[in-house]
Parts: structure tokens; C-alpha cells; sequence
């Protein structure tokens, strides 16, 4: 009975017959007058029947690295020095090298010691002085010259090739194993066929060659030339190729999960500008003027404009008269004097708090629900949980039957919805908030609780001055903290590096 094979397969059954003992792929390749990787494939196969024997061997090539091709003109630098000494008289300076060679002074000075090891020059104080091999006459390429001359003259070779040019390999190299990145090395592996005693036998008895191929196509049916070949069959149990979908960035998703989440509930976005002034960020808020978090060790302050816009005269007192005596509050305020021109410098931002307020400001009528996302900026130092720049969600609720449980429920929604089942709220103080909470979450993979921001309720002295005579509930959540452990990362910094498998491999389905 007569075996059916594929051409390939065929043309390297009938190429190894007509020779005795092994032949390298890319031989057979040549004689059949194929490609090399049709034939890599149809030895891979015809092993799997047992017709052929397959045997690897690793060879070495040498070729010049990144170093031994920046060397001037292609040659070693410290035979350019010898030879711009010579010319020189056999003594020269050695600042004044850099312009008798075209050489560097860092090239000249890493010139030295190989200039002392071959005995070519000598150093004497800020003296070169030439060495006697150069004082007859020009010496002879050395190994690792005439290596890398080699080399760069004729491309990369195996080592054994080189060897039997006559080139003194070994030594060149041991030479040039104390100068990284001249020469680099590479295995080049080199597969050897042979038939087997089975193969042999299939051959004798014939071999028929039959196309193969992989759908059936409106020529292969109108033509009729589908009787004359095999389909090809698929293993269906195998992987497919791995295909990395284009997909937004995970924390992109993040931002707007948490934008869809205050949505359904029913708020409103708001935005505020990124340069804000200290009057909405700080002075509104009923945070101190002496406080740290003012100070410029914690806060950007803008050069440029040297001043920012402040709001209506009116609620510009009143805002200064709560710092200072509490005005129509019924609160003592800081009992120090508030500064406008501190009200007026311009600020990076330190938090969306600045969005809430100015909408509570521009609107204080109940009942309102309003929540702003996006980044914030502090003088942090950076680590595994700080970045100058990060992002935050806002929001507030203006409304007279507000409540401190209403509050504690709100924000436990919010993060169940966004993946966390575990939830806790420990006191906490903040100039603007009575009473006042941070927010905690259970992870699991630490096994612990972790802080994700601070919430509260505003304080009479945060909203009659900006004409809200009603409880307002506030918060204000952390966002790249949030990300880092939804997506499981040690560090924050690893949201914003461009680790393209990571990227890859975060699934659609985990926001």
C-alpha cells in the first residue's frame, strides 16, 4: 500500500533517500526548493511517524556587539593614541590627546591600561610616552584585533568557522572578556535528519505526494479539484492563539464605574477648574490660614497668575468674618485675623472638595445631590502608596432631612457596588466635618482593613456663610487606592507604567 504525504513532507523523504547518512534542514530546504519553515514542519511530523531521525546541535556564533562598533574608523582606541604618539615624537600631553586622536577624553583615558598591558605606551605624570614595540614600526593586528576585524568585515561566524580561518579565537576572546559589549555571543542550534530503518522502507515502497488544504473554496468546487486533495484536519482540543483585544485602561475604568455609580443614585456631576484659588479650596471650607496643610511643603502653589478671581464681595466677608469671630454662626471661628491676599493665591487643587463647595455656593437649595471626579494634586513624596497627583471622587447632599445614618449608608452603597462586601467607619476629625468618619474596607488578599477616605457633615460655619441653612452630608474618596486593590497591585506607581501584559491581561469583566 502506498503512503499519502504532504509535498513537503514527500520532497524530504525523497531528498533524504538520495543521500547517505544525515542532512542539516536548511540542505534539505535547498534542494527541494522549498522555504526553510515548511520543511522544519514536515520533519517535525514525519518524526512523529518514526520515518526520520532528528538530532540538534549547538554551535556558537560570535558577532561584534554595540561597543566593538562604535570603536573609530574599526580599530582598537588605544592604537589610534600609539599611533597619533608616534607622529607626535613618542611623548604627548595627555588633555592634549582628545584633539591629535578625534577621540574622546573618556575614550582616551579607558585607552590606558590596554596602552600598559601591551607594553605600546607608558604614562609619566600627565605624560604619555611611547612603548618600544612602536618604535620600529607599526606591530601587527594582535588576536582580538584581528577578531573583531574580522568580524566587521565579514559579519558574524561560528566559532569553529573562525578557527579554521586561522584566527587565534581563544586568545582573542579571553582578551576581550574584559571588555563587555565589544563581542557578543549567540547559540545558533542546528538540526541533522536522517531516515530511519521504517522511513527507508516507506520509501522503497513509494512515495505519493497529495495537496492539502485548509477550507474548501468556490475554485476548489467549480473546478472539481477538491476530489485531488486531503482537508486538512483541526484538533479542536487545542488552544487558540491568544489575541489581546484594545480595551480601556483599567483605571479609566475604575473613574467611570464610579461616575455610573453616583448616576444611578441619582447625582449630578460637577467640575471645577484644576488652578483654583485658596479661598474655594481652603478658606471656604472653614480651614484654618495657619493650618499645615496651607503650608507650601504640602501645597503647589501657582506663580502664574500671581492672583486668582475671587467670588462675590458679599459672601467674601461673610466667609471672612466666620474665621474670625464665627459671624451669624453662633460659632467663636479661629479667633485670628483672615487675610484676603492668602484667600487670593492660586493653588494646584488638593482636593475635588473645591467642586462640591462652589456648587453648594452657586446653589444652596435643597433638596441636591452633586458628586465630582478628578485629579488632585499634593506635595507628596512618592512610594508604593503616594503620588503628587491622584484622583478623588467628591459629592454632597443638600438636604433638610439629612442624616449622619444616611450618610454611612450612601457611602457603603457606593462600595459594594464597586466590588468591596466588607465596609467599616472609624471616627475621625476634619477642620470642615461634625461628625466625621473614614471610610475602611476589608481586603482580603492583605487581610486586613484599609482606609479609602473621610466623610462627614458639614459644619454651620462651611454652609450659612455660602447661604445653606440645611444639613449637608460630604466625602471625599481616595480612587488610585481603590484601583490597587480591585486589581490586586502592590504598588500605586503600577497603574500608570506601561506594562503592556498586565494591561493585557486585566479582564473586561472585573469592572
Amino acid at each position: 500500500m502506498t503512503e499519502t504525504f504532504r509535498p513537503q513532507e514527500a520532497a524530504v523523504l525523497r531528498a533524504l533517500a538520495a543521500r547517505e547518512g544525515a542532512a542539516a534542514v536548511e540542505e534539505i530546504a535547498r534542494e527541494a526548493g522549498l522555504d526553510q519553515s515548511p520543511v522544519a514542519a514536515a520533519v517535525v511530523r514525519l518524526a512523529e511517524l518514526g520515518l526520520v531521525e532528528v538530532e540538534e546541535e549547538s554551535r556558537e556564533e560570535l558577532r561584534l556587539g554595540s561597543r566593538g562598533k562604535g570603536f573609530p574608523g574599526g580599530e582598537f582606541p588605544e592604537r589610534v593614541v600609539a599611533r597619533a604618539l608616534r607622529e607626535l615624537g613618542g611623548r604627548a600631553e595627555l588633555p592634549d590627546l582628545p584633539g591629535k586622536t578625534g577621540l574622546e577624553m573618556k575614550q582616551v583615558g579607558e585607552s590606558l591600561r590596554w596602552l600598559a598591558s601591551r607594553g605600546w605606551a607608558k604614562k609619566e605624570g600627565k605624560t604619555l610616552v611611547l612603548g618600544d614595540p612602536w618604535k620600529d614600526g607599526e606591530p601587527d593586528l594582535q588576536a582580538d584585533e584581528r577578531l573583531v576585524s574580522r568580524l566587521r568585515d565579514g559579519g558574524p561566524a561560528l566559532r569553529e568557522d573562525l578557527a579554521a580561518e586561522g584566527l587565534p579565537v581563544d586568545e582573542a576572546l579571553a582578551l576581550l572578556g574584559k571588555r563587555s559589549g565589544v563581542i557578543e555571543t549567540r547559540t545558533r542550534r542546528r538540526r541533522f535528519v536522517s531516515l530511519t530503518d521504517a522511513g527507508r522502507q516507506r520509501v522503497a515502497g513509494g512515495v505519493e505526494a497529495r495537496e492539502e488544504v485548509t477550507e474548501l473554496t468556490t475554485d476548489l468546487l467549480v473546478s472539481g479539484r477538491w476530489r485531488e486533495v486531503d482537508f486538512r484536519p483541526y484538533d479542536v482540543t487545542l488552544a487558540g492563539p491568544r489575541v489581546s483585544l484594545g480595551k480601556e485602561h483599567p483605571f479609566r475604568r475604575i473613574l467611570e464605574k464610579t461616575r455610573r455609580v453616583f448616576l444611578e443614585m441619582g447625582f449630578e456631576e460637577v467640575e471645577s477648574p484644576y488652578v483654583e484659588s485658596a479661598f474655594w479650596d481652603f478658606d471656604a471650607l472653614f480651614q484654618p490660614q495657619d493650618h499645615p496643610a496651607r503650608d507650601m511643603q504640602d501645597t503647589f502653589y501657582v506663580a502664574r497668575p500671581a492672583r486668582a478671581k475671587l467670588p462675590a464681595e458679599e459672601l467674601v466677608e461673610r466667609v471672612g468674618r466666620t474665621h474670625e469671630d464665627g459671624g451669624d454662626t453662633g460659632s467663636l471661628g479661629w479667633r485670628t485675623r483672615w487675610d484676603r491676599e492668602l484667600a487670593g493665591r492660586p493653588v494646584l487643587r488638593t482636593h475635588t472638595t473645591a467642586a462640591s463647595i462652589r456648587a453648594l455656593a452657586a446653589d444652596p437649595n435643597p433638596p441636591r445631590k452633586v458628586f465630582c471626579v478628578g485629579p488632585v494634586f499634593r506635595r507628596e513624596t512618592i512610594d508604593y502608596k503616594h503620588l503628587p497627583v491622584f484622583h478623588q471622587v467628591d459629592g454632597i447632599v443638600i438636604d433638610e432631612h439629612a442624616s449622619f445614618a444616611g450618610l454611612l449608608s450612601l457611602l457603603g452603597t457606593f462600595y459594594r457596588k464597586m466590588g468591596f462586601e466588607r465596609i467599616q467607619f472609624r471616627p475621625a476629625f476634619f477642620p470642615y466635618t461634625e461628625p466625621s468618619v473614614e471610610v475602611f474596607v476589608w481586603m482580603e488578599s492583605r487581610s486586613d482593613w484599609v482606609e479609602m477616605g473621610g466623610a462627614g457633615v458639614f459644619r454651620p460655619e462651611v454652609t450659612e456663610p455660602l447661604g445653606c441653612r440645611v444639613p449637608v452630608l460630604a466625602w471625599g474618596l481616595g480612587l488610585e487606592r481603590l484601583a490597587m486593590f480591585r486589581y490586586e497591585l502592590s504598588d500605586i506607581r503600577e497603574i500608570y507604567l506601561a506594562h503592556l501584559r498586565w494591561l493585557e491581561e486585566v479582564p473586561l469583566c472585573r469592572s
